[in-house]
């Protein structure tokens, strides 16, 4: 296979101005969410010493993700997605600034940690459907496979340098830091998306509501394929994400200077992948993708959970971490090719909760079983779990593994888009 087979295809970047803009504002920001990542689990077991309580993140950003993620979906197919990212944007960063506050006390006080998670996991679901649903308006359709590489790429080097960093800063120069850096990158990320331009709704569109939600249901139901895709993704999560007890995970293998590295190690797997994207483009069985790569997610904790070996450890989490970014290309460019635009933030919303509610329900799982035996069993029994339960639905969903990619024209894009070039430019959409 030729080299430039392999390379990223950087169509997109090269043929959408606004995508560009997009991808560094979503480079920065994410940078600075990853320190908070890190930080906010470090701290709350410096106060607690508790397994359960680091756990309890997961459940106190359930609900709030859950509500506002079906609402948010609904906003963005109802109103300018530019306005709606760029409110939460500023909001998710006042929330660095109250972690920031809280840390500087004589006695930092555990509640309104609690409080933050629940009020960022809202804002999560209120602006991450817009930032999903806009992708296919400012990409040509056969660049969304690469789109999603690429946009996999920036986050993961937030992923990487960010918790790495964050390890560092946290041991040497204190929580604070962390905080106050998160903080910058979303004032930087509002000052650039004051200066996008527009994307307007559909001049019918309709408001939110719960009768636009079922709507956004019901067609997610009629499509099968799209059910396994957000089904597998929950079940993966689930059973298989044990961040939040990496920190006690690093203490058994007695190797606390492993923590960043742990949280990076995913993201090094998922950016190998992403550097080597080439191959994807060419990819039309995505359901098998999604299928074969969620398996091979599970199999890898499993791994990572079941060996004592440090650098094992680091390698395995390394391998889950490229899975899932095979994963990722494929739901993403199945939802992306498909998916009608005036639906698309609705459809959006459900795959937020496909995607972010199943970590927040892991880390409630991971810690609990954690505290009732060990971090490594807590992981490796995960694992196992997420194979099976993956091997389970793709026999359930048989569509899914049928799906073939050329076999679905190109949706159209109908009253939305033509409001958008009679209107203002396509606007871009900076990733918190």
């Amino acid at each position: 296979m030729k080299r430039r087979n392999l390379l990223p295809d950087l169509a997109p970047w090269r043929t959408s101005p606004d995508f560009r803009r997009m991808w560094v504002a979503g480079a920065v920001t994410n940078f600075g969410s990853f320190l908070t990542f890190v930080a906010l689990p470090v701290q709350i077991k410096d106060l607690t010493g508790s397994a359960v309580a680091v756990g309890a993140i997961g459940a106190v950003e359930l609900v709030p993700l859950i509500v506002f993620g079906l609402y948010g979906g609904a906003l963005a197919d109802a109103m300018d997605r530019k306005l709606l990212i760029n409110a939460t944007e500023a909001a998710q960063g006042l929330l660095a600034v109250a972690l920031l506050v809280n840390t500087l006390l004589p006695h930092p006080v555990v509640w309104p940690l609690y409080v933050v998670a629940a009020l960022s996991s809202a804002l999560t679901g209120l602006q991450r459907p817009a930032l999903d649903a806009i992708v296919p308006r400012i990409v040509e359709r056969d660049q969304l496979a690469a789109a999603a590489a690429l946009n996999a790429l920036r986050w993961q080097v937030g992923a990487i340098a960010g918790p790495s960093l964050a390890g560092l800063v946290i041991a040497y120069a204190g929580l604070s830091w962390a905080y106050a850096a998160d903080a910058a990158t979303f004032a930087f990320s509002v000052a650039l998306g004051l200066g996008l331009s527009r994307s307007p709704a559909a001049h019918d569109a309709k408001p939110p509501s719960l009768r636009s939600i079922a709507e956004g249901a019901r067609y997610a139901w009629s499509r099968k394929e799209l059910l396994g895709t957000y089904a597998i993704d929950m079940a993966a999560m689930f059973f298989a994400y044990p961040a939040a007890i990496f920190p006690f995970l690093a203490d058994d293998l007695h190797a606390p200077w492993s923590l960043g590295l742990m949280y990076a190690a995913g993201s090094v797997g998922s950016l190998a992948v992403s550097l080597t994207s080439g191959w994807t483009t060419r990819v039309h069985r995505h359901g098998r993708m999604v299928v074969y790569s969620a398996a091979g997610w599970g199999l890898a904790m499993a791994a990572a959970g079941w060996t004592g070996q440090v650098w094992l450890v680091l390698l395995f989490l390394g391998a889950a971490g490229g899975c899932d970014m095979i994963s990722g290309i494929g739901r993403s460019t199945m939802w992306n090719q498909t998916i009608p635009d005036e639906l698309r933030g609705r459809l959006a919303g459900i795959e937020l909760l496909s995607y972010s509610v199943g970590p927040q329900l892991g880390q409630l799982r991971s810690g609990s079983v954690a505290a009732l035996s060990s971090a490594r069993t807590s992981v490796w029994t995960g694992g196992a779990a997420c194979a099976a339960a993956v091997v389970a639905l793709a026999a359930a969903l048989p569509k899914l593994m049928s799906y073939d990619a050329n076999d679905h024209p190109a949706v159209p894009q109908g009253a939305v888009e033509q409001d958008a070039a009679a209107g203002t430019e396509q606007a871009p959409a900076p990733a918190a």
